[in-house]
């Protein structure tokens, strides 16, 4: 029997869930909440579900209970085994959805548990669709995040209306794609940040003013979105959070794991992401595993004897 499809996307009648609200979790549900989406919320810790609460969500006690009373549940959690634990868990989403029913997984997570998670939903009459995004708390906060898709495209298109208030959606292919697309992005985000925190290493070092250095070249070709988000604050030796460290850590290491992967076209190559995730592991060894993913900075200077 094929798998219905989801309903049409209606504020007044799509009932979302969502779980998981950390630095990027919570300020994606503020904004469906705002734009008046009824919104059933789960997280590990109840006290920091609690700001939505008082938004008009309604916070319930497991991954299954939100299932049962949603149409679309939204994940974003820690790492692949949170994930696995939230979804396909005996209290997770998939035992509770109905069918019809789509569970959207935003955290960057493996591309075989996407898969999977596709097959596990497609037996029980439900969807996957593996969604995770770029662009920091600022994104999140303002609807601006990138958002990678994978999985069924005409359920990701059912979906446009929601995946529109956190951002931009694109939908990369089959279930995984939209891990694997987030995972391509991390490498290139994570060299690009080392290579700024080398360059202003360098540039100080020589006796250059920071701010004129970041002024006179952010137009040219070393400029980019991240020197926008970081370059002055890492000036400033600001590394408050907008996402961990320890969780580049943690999807390099995804990637690098994907080389183990028996299917040999879905593999590649990558020393550079190696080497980054030497330099992002030593800031765990130095204590900073929960300071911003700019912080690398630390390590280049360590190293430079500062």
């Amino acid at each position: 029997m094929a798998t219905p499809y989801p309903k049409l996307i209606i504020p007044s009648q799509t009932r979302l869930g969502w779980i998981g609200t950390g630095i990027m979790g919570a300020l994606m549900a503020s904004r469906l909440l705002a734009a008046g989406y009824s919104l059933t919320v789960y997280n590990r810790t109840v006290e920091k579900a609690l700001p939505l609460q008082s938004q008009g969500a309604h916070v319930l006690s497991s991954p299954i209970e939100v299932a049962r009373r949603s149409d679309v549940v939204f994940t974003i959690v820690g790492n692949s085994r949170d994930v696995r634990e939230v979804t396909l868990g005996p209290n997770g989403v998939l035992p509770g959805l109905n069918p019809g029913g789509v569970v959207v997984d935003m955290t960057a997570s493996h591309p075989a548990l996407a898969r999977e998670m596709f097959a596990a939903a497609r037996a029980k009459g439900c969807w996957s669709v593996d969604a995770p995004v770029s662009g920091t708390d600022v994104g999140a906060r303002e609807g601006k995040l990138a958002i990678f898709a994978g999985g069924d495209g005409d359920v990701v298109a059912l979906l446009k209306p929601l995946f529109d208030i956190m951002g931009k959606v694109t939908y990369m292919g089959e279930a995984g794609c939209g891990q694997s697309c987030k995972l391509a992005n991390q490498i290139a985000g994570s060299a690009l940040l080392v290579g700024l925190s080398e360059g202003l290493v360098f540039a100080e070092r020589a006796g250059l003013d920071l701010n004129k250095f970041l002024d006179a070249v952010r137009e040219g070709t070393a400029g980019s979105r991240l020197m926008d988000l970081f370059g002055e604050r890492m000036i400033r030796k600001d590394y408050r959070p907008t996402a961990f460290a320890q969780y580049v850590v943690k999807d390099l290491g995804m990637a690098l794991d994907s080389l183990e992967e028996t299917d040999e076209q879905r593999t590649a190559a990558v020393p550079g992401a190696e080497l980054t995730k030497q330099l992002y592991l030593a800031m765990v060894a130095n204590g900073d595993a929960k300071i911003g993913i700019h912080g690398v900075k630390t390590v280049i200077e360590r190293i430079n004897g500062k």
